[in-house]
């Protein structure tokens, strides 16, 4: 098995647990502190990565190319990295800024079926000279069979690996064993896993994932991440040096960022509460929840309806204004009875 890289998506993925709100000197201190401890690279930017910072999905804290400055300033041995969905961003527009500032790996996402949307980005980031990995989305929603017809368009585009991501939490370790399996044994490039916490299974996946052969593992500090979170690094590193395997990873360097940074950046420690859950039962986009409890109280609605409703219909991320849709149809006068508080979500 090729060695394990640990891609650290606290300052991207993060984002979302605060609505985008991550701040210039967080971005400074993370990095200097994390610098060098043996992660493969560090993503920086909106949550929803290049280009993303906007009205619909939220508006970033900092501007996209000073978030990248700010951290390539700061990191000397461990790579800077970025995640750009093609449709909020583009090659001109956000690509070639994130090039110039000295960004070196890049994660393209796509909906698990649609990987055809990454192959131009693909191929312009692999003729520049950089790293490039294709990552499928909503994972869940389609058979392992179809995942590796997808993840070989990825291969045929250059792409240096593929991640599965995890994006509604909603993934059983025999879900994971099975897509991860069937990739790693077809695959010529690198398999990796991204997970959501919202079932309480983020690290137990992960691990499964990398029993499974995949040799890629991408996480966050303390879990911080959209929804309940994502797989905590920290843990999962504790986990994979209890069985036996070197991660590389200087774990108390890693446990002191953690414990002295981690607090500076949160607004509250991440875990499975009532609403995740659900969401992550139905299958839907952890990044959805803060715009499905906005929706719910504008329209004195149970949040968790519209969380089944859009699983229900399979919704996807970019799809945030259907959350309005189904809240204004489920919508009651103010007043009327409705058994669940959602103030007990809030």
């Amino acid at each position: 098995m090729s060695k394990l890289l640990i891609f650290d998506s606290t300052l991207r993925d993060g984002n979302h647990a605060v609505k985008h709100q991550i701040k210039k000197e967080h971005i400074e201190d993370y990095c200097l502190a994390m610098d060098g401890t043996g992660v493969y690279t560090i993503i920086v930017g909106h949550g929803n990565g290049l280009g993303a910072s906007s009205l619909q999905v939220g508006i970033a804290a900092v501007p996209e190319r000073e978030m990248l400055h700010t951290a390539r300033k700061s990191l000397e041995k461990t790579r800077l990295g970025a995640y750009m969905i093609p449709g909020f961003g583009t090659i001109k527009d956000n690509l070639e800024p994130a090039i110039a500032e000295g960004v070196e790996v890049f994660t393209i996402g796509c909906h698990c079926t649609e990987t055809d949307t990454t192959r131009q980005h693909i191929e312009f980031l692999k003729k520049a000279g950089k790293e490039a990995y294709g990552a499928m989305m909503m994972y869940h929603m389609a058979s392992a069979e179809k995942l590796l017809e997808e993840a070989q368009k990825l291969q045929s585009y250059g792409a240096d690996g593929v991640i599965l991501m995890d994006s509604a939490g909603a993934s059983t370790p025999e879900m994971v064993k099975r897509a991860i399996g069937t990739l790693y044994d077809s695959l010529h490039i690198r398999v990796g896993f991204h997970a959501h916490n919202n079932m309480g299974m983020a690290v137990a996946n992960s691990y499964t994932a990398y029993q499974e052969g995949a040799s890629i593992i991408d996480g966050t500090l303390r879990g911080f991440g959209a929804g309940a979170g994502n797989c905590q690094i920290e843990s999962l590193v504790a986990l994979l040096e209890k069985c036996g395997v070197k991660t590389g990873i200087d774990f108390y360097r890693m446990l002191d960022a953690s414990e002295d940074i981690m607090p500076q950046i949160m607004d509250r420690d991440m875990g499975q509460e009532p609403l995740s859950i659900v969401s992550g039962q139905a299958g839907v986009f952890s990044a959805f929840k803060i715009h499905v409890q906005k929706a719910a109280k504008e329209f004195h609605v149970d949040a968790r309806d519209i969380f089944k409703e859009l699983g229900r219909r399979k919704a996807v991320g970019g799809q945030e204004d259907m959350i309005v849709e189904i809240a204004e149809k489920l919508g009651r006068p103010a007043g009327s009875n409705i058994n669940y508080q959602l103030e007990s979500l809030l």
